[in-house]
């Protein structure tokens, strides 16, 4: 690895440049408290290369527990564009972090591609409570790269009985995933409770390439969320017995990786459409849409991975690479409730100049918010939405990765309702 040189271009950014180097990637580490998601700052968090023995840069958390982006190396983004490719198009990182009054934790294998931005999240277990816990996290091979099993064919629409017990009688995203960790039949495997975006997030990030375009990403999300959110649907796993909502088996789900970094372009996408899935008419149920990755293994009838990159090179849309595989009775539909938030999105963007009782909400969530994340400021709760909100908006869209408008659009409100809920709860079990 020839030798890196750090070098500062303005508040918030760090350089870490190689002179060799095709292209660039970047990085940020997010680091909070495993208990309650409270950021941590002043955490040391260290970051090599690959296999390199020391350390290429070592920078600290700030208040809302993260690091500066980092630009580090990454190979050619035309890597990841290219189907019979075999070298693999992603650097990977090592990541240690220590902070007073935690255990330190490290992760092997942070995928960096160029051109997107990887989110690493780091969880840290008090002291107190770290008695045989793990604080080793490694990261296998991208599916896209490395050597899965695949997917065991399954009936798209699955026959139900409408008791309502054990079938829901509407489609509901919810606010939790409980993944295993493992085969259904493994009984060792871990089960671990995700929320529903980050859970998207990470199996999205796991089986695609970032720096697909747009189009591609939307396709291939939506149908990870159809496939999730019929497996909710339907209680799959629970109807047979088991105690889980999904696997991480490639075999029979999606891959899901304990504590992997995600990317800004797939985070986004999340965060506009988590709503969404894919129906048929006539068809209740979300569609469980199967697909491969079209180099290693072939499915016809399925999407393919590598075939909805093309196909979005060539300017298809979301729905014309979904119908372009599965048919064109194929449409996009809208989960009838979103589990675990305080109210609903109000239909509208906010901006300056609205005013009301939805405004009023954001305007205290956002000051909720704020007692933990002190870099967002304190606002007035007067249902006005004027400049002092516009600022504290575009403070919280800069926190959690969301484009800077200061407008509260739907992404944006529900990302705060997902942080305010959570601070609250916290709140009301320690009070």
């Amino acid at each position: 690895m020839p030798d890196l040189k750090t070098h500062r271009r303005g508040p918030g950014k760090v350089h870490i440049c190689e002179a060799a180097a095709a292209e660039r990637g970047f990085l940020q580490i997010n680091v909070v408290n495993i208990e309650n998601n409270f950021p941590i700052s002043g955490a040391k968090v260290a970051i090599t290369y690959e296999s390199d023995e020391k350390p290429e840069e070592i920078v600290t958390t700030n208040q809302s527990g993260q690091t500066d982006v980092l630009t580090v190396s990454a190979p050619p983004a035309a890597l990841s564009l290219e189907k019979e490719n075999e070298t693999r198009p992603y650097s990977e990182y090592r990541v240690n972090v220590t902070a007073p009054g935690f255990e330190p934790v490290n992760v092997d294998g942070t995928e960096v591609l160029a051109g997107v931005t990887a989110i690493q999240p780091i969880r840290m277990i008090p002291l107190s409570e770290a008695q045989g816990a793990e604080d080793s996290i490694y990261i296998p091979d991208h599916t896209l790269y490395g050597s899965y099993p695949p997917k065991i064919a399954e009936d798209e629409i699955k026959p139900v009985t409408e008791s309502g017990e054990i079938v829901l009688s509407r489609v509901v995203v919810p606010q939790t995933i409980v993944v295993h960790d493992g085969a259904p039949s493994d009984a060792s495997a871990k089960n671990y409770y995700v929320p529903y975006r980050d859970y998207i997030k990470n199996v999205a990030s796991s089986e695609i390439y970032a720096t697909w375009p747009q189009a591609t990403i939307v396709a291939n999300v939506l149908a990870i969320m159809s496939f999730t959110l019929n497996r909710v649907y339907t209680e799959w796993y629970r109807n047979q017995g088991y105690d889980f909502t999904i696997t991480s088996s490639t075999a029979y789900d999606h891959k899901w990786i304990y504590g992997r970094d995600i990317f800004n372009t797939i985070s986004n996408v999340v965060d506009d459409i988590f709503d969404s899935y894919l129906s048929r008419p006539g068809v209740r149920q979300p569609i469980l849409t199967q697909y491969c990755d079209g180099r290693m293994v072939s499915c016809p009838g399925w999407m393919t991975q590598w075939g909805s990159c093309s196909l979005g090179e060539q300017g298809y849309s979301p729905i014309e690479i979904i119908r372009e595989f599965y048919g064109n009775n194929m449409y996009i539909n809208t989960a009838e409730m979103i589990s675990g938030i305080p109210a609903s999105f109000p239909g509208t963007n906010l901006t300056i100049g609205a005013s009301g009782s939805k405004v009023r909400q954001l305007q205290e969530q956002l000051n909720a918010i704020a007692t933990v994340y002190t870099a967002l400021p304190q606002i007035a709760a007067d249902g006005i939405y004027g400049p002092a909100t516009a600022r504290a908006v575009r403070m919280f869209q800069s926190v959690f990765g969301l484009p800077e408008t200061g407008v509260v659009d739907f992404a944006t409100w529900y990302r705060i309702s997902h942080i305010y809920v959570g601070i609250t709860r916290i709140a009301e079990l320690n009070g």
